[in-house]
């Protein structure tokens, strides 16, 4: 079953074309890894998803609904998110209430936020059942922004996560984790989504062994085009699309 689509997506910024043409389908149970080199189109391509960017041309679908537009609050409210970094948005606040504000997010509309916090006990008990799948249940009462990075990762996905979305996009989860962490954030988050029953997850990400160790399709851009959209298996096997993605170097690494 398809949830997510592209069709025919292009976006341009005045007379650069940054997408040109990109088609593709998310479907449930998938886990799909976004890669290419920089410039390829790759952060153009989130932000269309999620509604932080109009496409110019071409449609984004959501379970069938035509979504292209609309914005990342509203995706939300539909099961579509990404991970919020609300560490860098609210500073202050500690992890209990980091990942707090995202449960009011999804329950609540209005600017009452902050007083909501204070008074509703079911939010903070969500909170802390999100921050315990994430092994951060010991950490509540601990200012995010003091978090280890890996730890700090981990709460920017969780706050994702608590928006309980059929559909996730990453972007880069393990950037600025030691190579030592890398799985186990991916560990946790993985065994976090089957147990949030999460749909799907789309993730970009540079780190070639973590694409390769957990995606079951990868679609790989260039130029702001697709230049392949296979499994893993069937990526490593193509020479040309290795080369244009990591170099021949980093291939026969």
């Amino acid at each position: 079953m398809t949830l997510l689509e592209a069709v025919e997506v292009r976006k341009f910024y005045g007379t650069f074309c940054a997408l040109d043409g990109v088609t593709l389908t998310i479907g449930r149970g998938q886990f799909v890894s976004i890669v290419g080199p920089n410039g390829a189109g790759k952060t153009t391509l989130v932000n269309v998803l999620t509604g932080l960017l109009a496409p110019t041309s071409g449609a984004v679908r959501f379970k069938g609904r035509d979504v292209a537009g609309l914005d990342p609050v509203r995706l939300a409210r539909l099961g579509l998110a990404r991970s919020f970094q609300l560490v860098h948005v609210f500073p202050g606040l500690t992890v209990a209430e980091t990942l707090a504000v995202a449960v009011l997010a999804r329950r609540r509309r209005g600017a009452r936020l902050f007083a909501s916090l204070a008074a509703e006990r079911a939010t903070w008990d969500e909170a802390a059942g999100v921050a315990e799948l994430f092994g951060l249940a010991d950490q509540l009462g601990r200012p995010a922004r003091t978090l280890p990075q890996g730890d700090k990762k981990l709460l920017d996905v969780a706050s994702a996560f608590a928006l309980h979305p059929e559909v996730i996009l990453l972007d880069e989860p393990t950037s600025g984790v030691s190579t030592a962490d890398k799985h186990a954030v991916m560990a946790v988050l993985v065994e976090a989504a089957r147990r949030l029953g999460i749909a799907s997850i789309i993730q970009v990400e540079h780190d070639m062994d973590i694409v390769f160790g957990y995606s079951d399709r990868i679609v790989a851009l260039h130029q702001g085009r697709v230049l392949a959209d296979a499994t893993p298996a069937e990526l490593q096997a193509n020479d040309e699309v290795m080369a244009t993605i990591v170099g021949r170097a980093a291939r026969r690494a």
